[in-house]
């Protein structure tokens, strides 16, 4: 099959398209480097043109209510273009409890892209991932100083790029869902412990401090970025770490 990957030079976009070509598919990365642009819509016609799938793994530039605007036109655009090619199933990474956080605006922008795409016109797939290991320390950034970091107790539940890469790839190759498939990593933390295993293997000697009010994650009640029952991936966050 030939798949156009939408975002397809990202993190995760550049193993999507290494795991396809190696399953036998022919599967093209396209971003604003190679002339997509999502908000305008240049390039989206050419780059859907014989596309058996598309997978859209673009992401807001910013996580406040401006991410709203960009996945209601980013969608709208890519939808166009792939029911004007004659896409037969269409692919969006989304977040575990992205519908289960409305106080957090970049959740609400996310839900509102798993809508548009239910209610297109195209059969599709979501792929709701939980939290990457990759940005832990982007997470720990957010409300760090010189001496300590602030955390709160939010269960997570941290998964590898490479296992959320190969989940979309396999997705994306087989039957749309016209539904959701949730995956996660194999061990649940509070964010706080999660912070604490961070610093120490990686020699920092900051303090992890335990404040419920602290960062973006202290808006989330509950377990709900965590998921049980969802396909469990298999690298452990310690074997990440090394």
């Amino acid at each position: 099959m030939k798949f156009a990957v939408i975002g397809g030079t990202g993190l995760i976009g550049s193993q999507v398209v290494e795991n396809l070509n190696a399953a036998g598919h022919e599967a093209v990365p396209h971003s604003q480097s190679t002339g997509v642009d999502i908000i305008s819509g240049q390039g989206l016609d050419a780059a859907m043109a014989g596309a058996d799938v598309v997978v859209n793994l673009t992401n807001s530039p910013t996580f406040d209510d401006a991410s709203l605007a960009f996945f209601q036109n980013s969608m709208d655009n890519l939808l166009a273009a792939a029911d004007k090619g004659g896409v037969g199933h269409f692919v969006i990474l989304s977040i575990v409890g992205t519908d289960q956080v409305p106080g957090l605006d970049y959740y609400r922008a996310k839900a509102l892209q798993e809508k548009i795409l239910a209610d297109g016109p195209i059969p599709y797939s979501i792929v709701r991932a939980t939290q990457f290991m990759d940005f832990l320390d982007a997470v720990l950034s957010w409300t760090a100083d010189a001496d300590s970091v602030r955390l709160p107790t939010t269960p997570i539940q941290p998964i590898a790029s490479k296992d959320v890469a190969a989940a979309v790839a396999e997705v994306a190759a087989g039957a749309p869902l016209n539904g959701i498939r949730n995956i996660a990593g194999p061990e649940i933390f509070p964010l706080d412990e999660l912070g604490r295993i961070t610093l120490s293997r990686k020699g920092d000697h900051r303090t992890v401090v335990t404040d419920p009010t602290a960062g973006m994650f202290a808006l989330v009640k509950g377990d709900v970025l965590t998921d049980k029952n969802a396909h469990l991936a298999p690298t452990r966050y310690s074997d990440w770490l090394s």
